[in-house]
């Protein structure tokens, strides 16, 4: 039952950094970047299955390859543990206090300058690599936004810090990538009607990244309490 809740937890999470301020509103760039289409040519990929394929194609490449790296994050984060698992109970203490800082940040209510520095990669042109450019371009993706995404991945892999095997960090980080996966997906299969609907949903963000950091607090005092071991 605890294993359920943290994976579920860590499934929110993920959904909930696709929501952060410096990732939406950049999915049409994002989208345009990695397919080469206009925003506007995306805005009307219903007139073209080819371009609806196309814009698929890609963005599940995109995803492979920021799950890569975060399943390798994830998989770092629990070896280190695995060297310390007779301190089990510490690194639990430590973790959840580390998860709910991580939390008051993102909620506004602690403030944490070296998590508001942004470190960006951009990359000026598409990797050059046939197919496999958007899967390159995913993986920087994972290793360069740091200042919104970071806080939410640093718990996660916190959390995963805490799990007793690899295969348990892994997994949560697993689960963590199809939760920040999903809603590119859904952007992927419905391009047009999904970028029209990003406009809507921008002057909630403030809201959603509130509901991410309480549940990431939550999440801390659930591991600090031992609930989530």
């Amino acid at each position: 039952m605890q294993e359920q809740i943290s994976i579920l937890l860590t499934f929110l999470a993920g959904i909930g950094s696709f929501f952060s301020p410096c990732i939406l509103p950049l999915i049409p760039v994002y989208l345009s970047f990695i397919t080469g289409l206009s925003v506007n040519e995306l805005k009307s990929t219903e007139e073209s299955s080819k371009d609806t394929r196309k814009v698929l194609k890609e963005v599940i490449l995109f995803i492979i390859g920021f799950s890569i790296v975060f399943v390798a994050l994830g998989a770092s984060a629990s070896s280190i543990t695995t060297l310390l698992v007779k301190s089990k109970k510490i690194l639990r203490i430590i973790g959840g206090i580390i998860i709910i800082i991580f939390g008051l940040h993102i909620t506004g209510l602690l403030k944490i300058k070296f998590l508001e520095y942004e470190k960006k990669i951009h990359l000026e042109t598409k990797p050059i690599l046939g197919g496999l450019g958007s899967l390159v371009v995913g993986m920087t993706f994972a290793i360069g936004w740091t200042p919104c995404i970071g806080p939410i991945l640093g718990a996660i892999l916190t959390l995963a810090a805490t799990r007793t095997t690899l295969l348990q960090g892994v997994i949560l980080l697993i689960v963590y990538s199809l939760g920040l996966s999903l809603p590119f997906l859904i952007t992927g299969l419905a391009v047009n009607q999904v970028l029209k609907l990003f406009t809507k949903i921008k002057k909630y963000l403030k809201i959603i990244t509130i509901a991410t950091g309480i549940m990431l607090i939550i999440t801390g005092i659930l591991v600090l309490s031992g609930r989530i071991l």
